[in-house]
């Protein structure tokens, strides 16, 4: 209900509100029936002049005194109008229209909002349910909304794109910085409100439902391999109990296996040997399923120009190319291959101050899923430079100066460095010639 005001009218309250005059007299009793009357008057002349000015569908109706005034006799602060327009005409568009930028916070039930309009004027600070999130912001113009890149983000930034919104994700830490004090749903929104509209801020690219299909086999595959692990521990601690050790490696992991199958051992209690037969048809599923996805994973590896040109480089292999080639789908968004290097945490870790450079470990910032299988292809290769010195000199030369794993570090680093270049000029790699002896 929206209350238009006649002008020309005296808004002085009656009844009741008349202070210094006593209540019978009947001077202030004439005054009022007055005032009725010329309000009527008025309201029935203007009544179609107004619903003209206003451009409003609803209709224009006389307030009653019974409607205006309460048990007191004297009108409630929010009618103090004479007039009073009935209409369906909702202002909530007009403010929409004005939003600019918004702050998404996500969870998986509850949505923050934070919208603010050109001028950095808040213009909306809502919670909406999961169910009301696409229709809000399908009634919403095109804008920029911020979001940080952390579960289900990719999913939420596809949904609004499609909505015509512009939506950028941004790391959780880059937006904690614009956090002002304590911690909140709202708190959250209206930072990364804030931080989204930087010029110097980092965004994350925004992931296909294809890219994250073929990221879940590599996140399934390395959890199915951790519980292998862990069946594996089990059943050598188990029967390690009782007196039954083997060597490391796979070949230690089948001779246990077959003491455990092989029910003559009288090593093995009836109640033990049910217990390690679980871990042993465990260990067996989970190999199954390692193995279908990892055919799954080459399947995909051989359909993939990129991945075979990645898995050219020495120590990256079919695993490791198919994790690169799906992780960065657009090279461009780094500036060089050390960014990228440093994006994957294979960087020192700085702690300088005052002129004095200070570098310490490895920052171990950003995906340690791809650092892992760098690391770890890094290991066979300086395996293979101990056996042939002669074909990786600088290796060799590195080995005779520092430790193995940093110099397997080292060599990750530039393993990462050759991924982003094949990636973003193309081609494959070329072995450096090797100079001849003098």
């Amino acid at each position: 209900m929206v209350h238009l005001p006649l002008h020309g009218l005296s808004r002085q309250r009656t009844g009741s509100t008349c202070k210094n005059v006593p209540e019978n007299d009947g001077f202030v009793m004439q005054l009022v029936a007055s005032r009725e009357d010329e309000r009527e008057r008025i309201v029935s002349r203007d009544r179609p002049k107004l619903a003209e000015e206003f451009n409003f569908t609803g209709e224009l109706s006389l307030v009653s005194p019974a409607e205006l005034d309460v048990v007191d006799g004297a009108r409630t602060r929010h009618r103090c109008a004479i007039g009073c327009f009935v209409g369906s005409e909702s202002h909530e568009g007009a403010v929409q229209m004005q939003i600019s930028t918004i702050g998404l916070d996500i969870a998986k039930n509850v949505f923050q909002v934070h919208g603010i309009d050109a001028n950095e004027t808040v213009v909306v600070r809502k919670r909406l349910r999961r169910s009301q999130v696409l229709a809000f912001f399908k009634a919403l113009p095109p804008c920029l909304i911020g979001m940080e890149a952390c579960a289900t983000a990719h999913y939420w930034a596809r949904e609004l794109t499609k909505l015509g919104h512009r939506v950028r994700l941004m790391p959780a830490k880059d937006v904690k910085a614009y956090v002002k004090r304590n911690k909140n749903d709202a708190a959250d929104a209206e930072a990364i409100c804030e931080a989204v509209r930087r010029p110097t801020m980092r965004f994350v690219q925004v992931k296909s439902a294809e890219q994250q299909g073929q990221l879940m086999q590599h996140r399934t595959r390395d959890l199915l391999m951790r519980q292998r692990t862990q069946s594996i521990n089990a059943l050598r601690a188990h029967l390690a109990e009782l007196g039954i050790v083997a060597a490391q490696g796979d070949k230690g992991v089948k001779e246990l296996l077959s003491i455990v199958a092989d029910e003559k051992d009288a090593r093995l209690p009836i109640d033990a040997r049910a217990s390690v037969i679980v871990l042993a048809a465990q260990l067996q599923a989970v190999q199954t399923l390692i193995g279908s996805i990892e055919k799954r994973i080459k399947t995909q590896h051989r359909s993939n120009e990129a991945s075979k040109r990645l898995e050219t480089i020495p120590g990256i292999g079919v695993i490791g190319a198919s994790a690169i080639a799906a992780t960065v789908a657009d090279p461009t968004v780094f500036r060089s291959g050390r960014n990228f290097a440093a994006w994957i945490g294979l960087v020192p870790r700085q702690d300088s101050t005052g002129g004095k450079q200070k570098l310490g470990p490895i920052s171990k910032q950003g995906d340690r899923y791809l650092r892992r299988i760098l690391v770890v292809g890094a290991h066979s290769v300086l395996r293979r430079a101990k056996q042939n010195p002669e074909k990786y000199l600088w290796l060799t030369q590195l080995l005779a100066r520092r430790p193995f794993k940093v110099v397997a570090v080292a060599l990750a680093n530039k393993m990462a460095r050759m991924a982003w270049a094949l990636l973003a000029h193309g081609g494959t790699y070329r072995a450096p010639v090797l100079a001849a002896a003098a």
